[in-house]
């Protein structure tokens, strides 16, 4: 028997390929393009996974490949942009799934925002902003008419982004209104998955809480720390698993995402729920419904001391997950890991420093997440990482000082260095 995954998350086919075993299933990764899974690919022994190429992009060539695998009985989809086609797909081929409906109003963020604001649980509302052709000269221009619309109903400081997007790109934080402006013209100038819309800027450290659900039941495994860059990009530095909360704080934390989970209407699978623990509480960031991305789920399974995909692959199967009842005890070693990015883009030659990492503390290990030869196209977003330092320790800020301080020894090179 077969279970399929549409596409993936560029780390976790080895421990998903592994849950699937376990269950006496071969697992099919279907992927329009094999080097987002090098890292993987290349240390998954012989006949642990099957790979079959095929443009995921398109509905008729995805389901004519499904259709071709023998004895299919689960569908799986750990990614944001294919989580529609999957839905869809599985429904279509009568597959334990998430309902298509509820997978689209998660996918729009601008939707989900609206959806907790009135419902109580976000204290700002979701302000669409429109971005047409500019105007003749004696009409207000497109810019300067979104620019008063989000001042009359967010103000500032405020928070511009793509309702569909992914890996922290076309996203804005506008602190005055010479800020404002540039990004809606910049914006003007893009195209996105969704569309663009505003929110209120919230004010405290980031964090995602990291759970599975059931029949709408809903556990937190825990919280990861996360570190982005100095504005004006808005990207992702690096994170810790398991962060250790005040007593009784981590019971509000699930009680709340359990709430806002309900509400957005997941009641089934991972979810990563990014939130900010502002002055007053937990403010939802946004709601992706899968395991954490970049290494959070390597993270999940060294600290839980078990292989969390095996909840993957129960839900896959329209079964309740183990882990749901499951003693959580977080026993072993905390996680911290840290993206490493050039300095600006270019082609990359690859990295120095890589060999001196054995000298640190915390069994450090390096994931590669580009190759040589890859085109750095952006540095502003996670499609400029080009790999991750993880370390273990005790604690979540012993792992993550460790992974920081081997981190800082490792350099890409990009072709034109000259040697430097």
């Amino acid at each position: 028997m077969t279970i399929a995954a549409l596409e993936s998350l560029s780390f976790g086919l080895a421990r998903m390929a592994a849950a699937s075993a376990d269950a006496g299933h071969g697992l099919t990764l279907l992927t329009g393009d094999r080097a987002v899974y090098r890292h993987e690919l290349d240390t998954l022994p012989d006949g642990a996974l099957t790979v079959i190429d095929v443009d995921t992009f398109d509905r008729t060539a995805t389901r004519r490949a499904l259709a071709a695998l023998p004895d299919l009985t689960g569908l799986i989809n750990t990614t944001d942009t294919w989580s529609v086609p999957a839905a869809d797909l599985a429904a279509e081929f009568g597959l334990p799934g998430p309902d298509p409906a509820a997978v689209r109003v998660l996918r729009d963020k601008a939707r989900v925002r609206a959806l907790l604001h009135g419902a109580g649980l976000s204290k700002g509302p979701a302000v669409p902003v429109p971005l047409g052709a500019e105007p003749s000269a004696t009409e207000p221009s497109a810019t300067d008419t979104a620019a008063a619309e989000v001042l009359r109903t967010i103000g500032l400081p405020a928070v511009l982004k793509d309702s569909a997007g992914t890996s922290s790109r076309d996203v804005w934080v506008v602190r005055d209104e010479e800020a404002l402006r540039a990004a809606l013209a910049e914006a003007g100038r893009r195209s996105f998955n969704g569309k663009l819309f505003a929110e209120p800027f919230l004010a405290g450290p980031l964090y995602s809480a990291e759970t599975l659900s059931w029949a709408g039941e809903t556990r937190l495994l825990g919280v990861l720390s996360r570190q982005t860059s100095r504005e004006p990009a808005v990207r992702e530095e690096a994170a810790a698993f398991p962060v250790a909360l005040p007593h009784g704080e981590s019971a509000g934390i699930e009680e709340w995402v359990g709430r806002v989970l309900h509400t957005a209407g997941h009641h089934s699978g991972f979810a990563h729920v990014e939130f900010i623990l502002t002055a007053e509480g937990p403010e939802l960031v946004e709601i992706n419904r899968r395991i954490g991305g970049a290494l959070v789920g390597e993270a999940l399974c060294r600290s839980l001391r078990t292989n969390v995909y095996d909840a993957m692959i129960d839900t896959a199967l329209g079964r309740r997950p183990r882990l749901m009842d499951s003693a959580l005890e977080h026993t072993g070693p905390a996680c911290g890991f840290v993206l490493v990015y050039p300095d600006r883009t270019g082609e990359l030659a690859g990295w120095r420093g890589l060999g001196g990492l054995g000298a640190y503390p915390g069994a450090v290990r390096w994931y590669p997440v580009r190759a040589p030869g890859d085109t750095i196209a952006t540095v502003a977003d996670q499609r400029g990482c080009t790999g991750m330092v993880l370390a273990e320790a005790a604690t979540a800020e012993l792992a993550l000082h460790r992974a920081a301080s081997a981190a800082a020894g490792v350099r890409p090179i990009l072709v034109d260095d000259g040697g430097r």
